[in-house]
């Protein structure tokens, strides 16, 4: 289908292949973010600093919380831990009118790296159900394991405040928080544990998704995000890093072969989910930059988004944005004059709480938006200086239609957004060989999807 830019830009709105014009599509208008409705503001003002400060120092009063740490004592471990968790979250879900249920992940891990023993290994699930569209998932998570200088150190103190009290902390006041309101998809926030001996937590839980066919479309942990001071003493209290990945984890052999034709090294779901939160996240309401690093994680380091993106599912990683070593993976100690260890003291949580609005903004907005668009190609099949795309059109009730979006290849982000109604099927008058092309979905609310980067047909 062509469509003439005078016809969009007068607002006709174009059903299937219904309607055709002369001229294809011209440029359009540059791409701006989405602002925050007064729905998202509310919730994110709900967001509150003490509430998190106090889940950091619950969590740190354990004294460790080492996966292979004690499971069965009240007071002290990680079975202590959990159980703690366990019944915050399930206070938050009695708010929820039967939306959010709580559950127990577990599992044995056998004799593996860094787990000399069966080890029980267990996951806080809480899952709130999407009210239109509730088999379309995103997920956040936090690991509430720690540990100390000697990872097989099972004993000795690992408050493990910002690594990672901090990401459980974000997790918990996001599920308290979104307990009282209804999102069309699903949301699940989950405190996981193993991260520290090899992300199995996480990497158990995705598997259990994969083989349960769930529709994933979004992962993000938030790992080390308690500090907004760096090992000089300098502080960026309004920056927050999100690492994603360009190629996928888990690319195929033929999908390899496709992107080293056309490219799309930097177009892979998740650095789409990346450009989305910065979309949706910076604002006055946030307060905060997300810095996008084009990595899947820091030098020598992983997090729990690899086991997702291992299963195939998008995912990111939030993390703070200059790390102090002597506050992570430490001993708690006093040496040459300077205190060593994770403790609270070195933690920020009014930056925390900066964090989990940006978190808050971009799982709302996700869930709150049609999902992203399935089946997107563009046409290979003739040689032409414009360029064809075609889409399946999605299932939510108040859809309002799609836009086009494309960038030079050499841009970052996307530049130029086309609408085209609501069309499955249009012509652009630009080269698909000079430019490269996606597509989003709108609401009738305006709420956008994330971008489908096409592939080749």
């Amino acid at each position: 289908m062509s469509v003439s830019t005078a016809a969009v830009a007068g607002g006709v709105a174009l059903h299937g292949r219904a309607a055709q014009a002369r001229e294809p599509l011209g440029p359009g208008r540059p791409v701006a973010g989405q602002p925050p409705d007064a729905e998202l503001r509310a919730l994110l003002r709900d967001i509150d600093r003490q509430r998190i400060e106090a889940t950091v120092r619950t969590l740190v009063g354990f004294g460790t919380r080492h996966t292979l740490s004690s499971q069965d004592d009240p007071r002290r471990g990680i079975g202590a831990a959990r159980d703690w968790i366990l019944a915050e979250l399930r206070r938050y879900a009695e708010a929820s009118e039967g939306r959010m249920t709580v559950e127990l992940q577990s599992y044995v891990q056998e004799p593996a790296p860094r787990i000399p023993a069966p080890t029980r290994i267990t996951n806080v699930v809480a899952t709130l159900r999407g009210s239109a569209a509730p088999d379309r998932i995103y997920v956040v998570s936090g690991h509430y394991d720690s540990r100390v200088t000697d990872v097989m150190n099972a004993t000795a103190d690992a408050p493990g405040a910002d690594d990672d009290a901090s990401g459980v902390a974000v997790v918990m006041e996001l599920a308290r928080v979104m307990a009282t309101r209804r999102p069309e998809a699903t949301i699940v926030f989950t405190a996981v544990a193993g991260e520290e001996q090899g992300l199995y937590g996480a990497r158990y839980m995705a598997k259990q998704y994969k083989s349960a066919g769930a529709d994933v479309r979004a992962m993000f942990t938030n790992d080390i995000v308690g500090s907004s001071t760096a090992d000089d003493g300098t502080r960026d209290p309004r920056t927050v890093r999100l690492f994603a990945e360009g190629v996928p984890t888990a690319e195929t052999p033929a999908e390899a072969d496709v992107r080293r034709s056309v490219g799309g090294e930097n177009d892979s779901p998740s650095r789409q989910l990346a450009r989305f939160t910065r979309s949706v996240a910076e604002n006055d309401a946030t307060g905060m930059r997300v810095r996008v690093v084009y990595r899947r994680d820091r030098y020598l380091r992983g997090g729990d988004h690899i086991g997702f993106l291992e299963q195939g599912y998008p995912a990111a990683r939030f993390t703070e944005p200059s790390e102090d070593f002597d506050h992570q993976h430490q001993d708690v100690r006093v040496e040459g004059g300077r205190q060593y260890g994770d403790l609270p003291e070195f933690c920020d949580f009014a930056y925390i709480a900066r964090v989990a609005r940006v978190n808050a903004a971009t799982l709302w907005s996700l869930a709150q938006a049609p999902g992203t668009p399935r089946g997107v190609r563009i046409r290979t099949d003739r040689l032409t200086n414009d360029s064809d795309l075609v889409w399946t059109r999605g299932p939510e009730a108040d859809l309002a239609g799609y836009e086009v979006v494309w960038r030079e290849t050499t841009s970052p982000d996307w530049t130029h957004v086309i609408p085209v109604g609501n069309a499955t099927e249009v012509r652009v008058d630009l080269s698909k060989d000079n430019v490269f092309f996606g597509v989003r979905a709108v609401d009738r609310d305006g709420h956008r999807s994330p971008v489908a980067f096409p592939a080749p047909s």
